[in-house]
């Protein structure tokens, strides 16, 4: 029994030492991160490759069931899975003090490898980080896991068992973690002071008046019934779907846009306030993003205030491919290092395609691009909506991919036209009597002509619409049912101003975004 009780004690020791140990090389490459960038942290580092590593059908299953919340179920896991390795090395050093050890640099540098391979890497120095931390950890972990003051421990450098008692034990581990808890609070205070100057100068932004401001909306065109998405999606409810793990902080005051390339006689290389200067128009938008299922909620709207992004490219002497231009894609930087490609052609098509510095009448929020974000309406956001945009290069679809495009998506992707059912709510208990579906549809760059809804596999009956807004935006809609008891189900469609009827026809969305018609599943009762 004593036996077994030892054994227990030291597969304890062990878990602890390799936990300890993982969470300080963790904290020192933390506060190693704030010298080189904040992105070159090893939990970053490694989800961002981890990211970019995974497959499609896995990143759109995540974002289906996770939202926006997919990002912190990543960092969790990828700190589970550390934490497993951790505590395994500590049980393996309690026989192999110098090879499990060795098992904590090797971990460092596949953190370093990671962040140097990633996309927005700058340098070599983006290594460093997990580097200093595994060489902490592993020396946290070969000193720990040393003679724990039992007679019965051995170890394969043959430590002796005169060393510290379980006690000092303890008492070593317990001054371990509070140290590192200390560095790694360092660590994300002064991360977290580096992107002041980039929130100093947000705050300070005025947005100048816009030369063609939007149209004013007419009267009707939000309904404002309950559960009814609203016209306008307030900022903190816009959908977010990037790779971004930490959110870029870009300071308004250093930003710089290179806009060179195939077909470009006269490279453009702007700062702010060269942009800003410039006439500013002011639109509605509807953007909406591929990954977004059939009555998914991945698609808002919100009036964006920026350059026009032909004029620019005019400027730079750049002419679409039907007037004898030498590209035919448009390839937005990210300065997180993701890159999007959209067609030429479209954006100097007349469309209000813009460089967007403000959303609802403020400076763009940082996760929404801040300082500068790329618009093309009627485009999926993947080929359209680059964010933290720093570099535009004029080449061909035949000459470069881009992210997604690597990843099995469509080279060009205009939005579907589609609809949603808002309310009632999915299985929800309604009373007999008059109810009322309401929803939206949008067909962007195309317009809405007709909504229609039908109830389990009756007629189609069509929907009273709201007024129209811009072309570029959804449209509310509803109907009155006169609902009867049992169980029922409520399906849509819309058809757009090209004549064009939504398809029965579920796909998912890849390669360019989903078809089908939204239904939902009442009790009335």
């Amino acid at each position: 029994m004593s036996t077994r009780r030892g054994r227990a004690i030291s597969a304890a020791r062990g878990l602890l030492t390799g936990l300890v140990s993982g969470y300080a090389a963790l904290a020192v490459a933390e506060l190693v991160s704030v010298a080189v960038r904040p992105e070159a942290s090893p939990l970053t580092s490694v989800g961002g490759a981890v990211i970019d590593r995974t497959p499609t059908a896995v990143k759109d299953w995540a974002i289906r069931q996770f939202g926006t919340a997919d990002k912190l179920v990543l960092q969790l896991g990828i700190l589970a899975v550390l934490a497993l390795f951790a505590a395994f090395l500590g049980v393996l050093a309690l026989r192999y003090r110098r090879g499990a050890s060795l098992g904590v640099l090797v971990l460092g540098v596949v953190g370093a490898v990671a962040a140097t391979g990633r996309p927005d890497s700058v340098s070599v120095l983006d290594a460093v980080p997990s580097l200093c931390g595994a060489v902490v950890g592993a020396g946290v972990l070969y000193i720990l896991s040393g003679p724990l003051g039992s007679p019965a421990s051995t170890h394969d450098e043959g430590a002796g068992a005169g060393g510290p008692g379980r006690r000092g034990f303890l008492l070593a581990a317990a001054g371990v973690t509070a140290a590192a808890t200390g560095l790694g609070f360092l660590g994300r205070r002064l991360n977290a002071s580096s992107a002041a100057g980039a929130e100093a100068s947000r705050a300070a932004l005025r947005l100048p008046r816009p030369a063609s401001p939007a149209p004013p909306l007419p009267r009707g065109v939000d309904l404002k019934l309950p559960g009814l998405t609203p016209f306008t999606t307030p900022k903190g409810r816009f959908y977010r779907v990037d790779t971004a793990l930490v959110v870029p902080r870009v300071d308004a005051d250093s930003w710089r846009l290179r806009i060179h390339g195939k077909g470009v006689t006269t490279p453009l290389d702007l700062d702010f306030r060269d942009l800003v200067g410039r006439d500013l128009i002011e639109r509605d938008i509807t953007l909406t993003c591929v990954s977004n299922e059939v009555g998914g909620p991945y698609v808002s709207s919100a009036r964006w205030l920026g350059v026009r992004l032909d004029e620019l490219l005019a400027e730079a002497g750049v002419k679409p491919p039907s007037r004898g231009g030498r590209a035919d894609q448009l390839v937005a930087r990210s300065v997180d290092g993701m890159t999007l490609g959209t067609p030429v052609e479209t954006v100097m098509d007349g469309r209000d395609a813009m460089l967007a510095v403000g959303m609802n009448g403020e400076p763009l929020p940082f996760k929404h691009g801040f300082p500068v974000r790329m618009l093309v309406p009627g485009l999926f956001g993947y080929v359209s909506a680059c964010k933290w945009i720093q570099d535009i290069e004029l080449t061909t679809f035949d000459a470069y991919d881009t992210y997604w495009v690597k990843r099995d998506w469509a080279r060009e992707a205009p939005i579907k036209t589609q609809s949603r059912i808002d309310t009632p709510r999915p299985f929800a208990r309604l009373k007999p009597g008059q109810v009322v579906v309401a929803g939206i549809a949008w067909a962007q760059h195309k317009g809405i002509e007709r909504v229609e809804v039908r109830v389990d596999d009756g007629p189609w009956e069509q929907a009273d619409l709201a007024a129209a807004g811009p072309l570029d935006t959804w449209r509310q809609w509803s109907w009155r049912w006169p609902a009867t008891r049992g169980g029922h189900t409520l399906q849509v469609r819309a058809t757009d101003r090209t004549g064009y009827t939504q398809t029965d026809r579920r796909t998912g969305t890849v390669p360019d975004g989903a078809t089908g018609r939204h239904s939902v599943v009442v009790d009335v009762n």
